[in-house]
């Protein structure tokens, strides 16, 4: 696993982004893409570069590790609304090459196959973007006794709700359940990059440094890929606030 220590969270958002912009160039590529916090100032960034003329999207297609159960993508709280204000209207990018889950699927078993197939159909994914939950989620695999290998509906645990309450007008406003891919959908990627900021997540990432892998930190299934790159700021690696 390579490590990349940032001195704060906007280094952290221009290392990712410069990153991501160099596979862009190279060729057509399918993007995993991460939805949360800790990826806007890498969106940001990204926006930056192809203003810049730096990062041309025309050949890019993406999907996103999750959406919220049920959720309208109209609604400012869904992922899709997210991904389209914070990248894809910004930027070059065939809007039909943009893959998020249907969280208003009616039968979310067969929007969960039909993912799969989807991702397959574009000869899998080339670089996936992950953040880090604070209980070392991954998507929205959350810890427990077991993990589902592919992508798959899941409830979320009351820390996950607590979390992205900040988002919402009241925690009983967030979804209680979500689409996300699954462990080995997310480790089928040919290479990951994961972005952390903030203490909050330093025992996340100590328990995905120390090796051992445990479905009570998902986050530790990364230790399985042999091409990780974790960027981080100090914060998180030291542990400091």
């Amino acid at each position: 696993m390579k490590i990349i220590v940032c001195e704060n969270y906007r280094e952290l958002s221009k290392t990712a982004a410069e990153m991501v912009a160099e596979c862009i160039s190279s060729k057509k590529i399918c993007l995993g893409l991460a939805t949360g916090s800790t990826p806007e100032g890498m969106y940001d960034c990204l926006v930056g570069l192809y203003e810049a003329g730096k990062c041309d999207f025309s050949g890019v297609t993406t999907f996103n590790l999750d959406e919220y159960y049920p959720i309208s993508p109209d609604d400012p709280q869904s992922y899709r609304y997210y991904m389209d204000k914070r990248l894809f209207e910004r930027v070059n990018i065939d809007k039909s090459a943009t893959h998020i889950p249907n969280g208003l699927a009616p039968d979310p078993e067969l929007e969960c196959t039909e993912y799969e197939k989807m991702i397959a159909a574009c000869g899998g994914i080339d670089l996936q973007v992950l953040g880090v939950g604070a209980n070392g989620h991954i998507g929205f695999n959350e810890p427990g006794d077991t993990l589902l290998p592919q992508t798959h509906l899941t409830g979320l645990t009351p820390s996950t709700i607590k979390a992205n309450a900040r988002f919402f007008d009241s925690e009983d406003q967030v979804p209680k359940h979500a689409i996300t891919m699954g462990i080995k959908t997310i480790l089928s990627a040919r290479r990951i990059v994961v972005l952390v900021s903030g203490s909050a997540k330093h025992e996340a990432i100590k328990k995905l440094l120390e090796g051992k892998i445990t479905t009570r930190w998902p986050v530790t299934f990364l230790n399985l890929h042999n091409d990780v790159t974790l960027i981080c700021d100090k914060e998180v690696y030291y542990g400091t606030t």
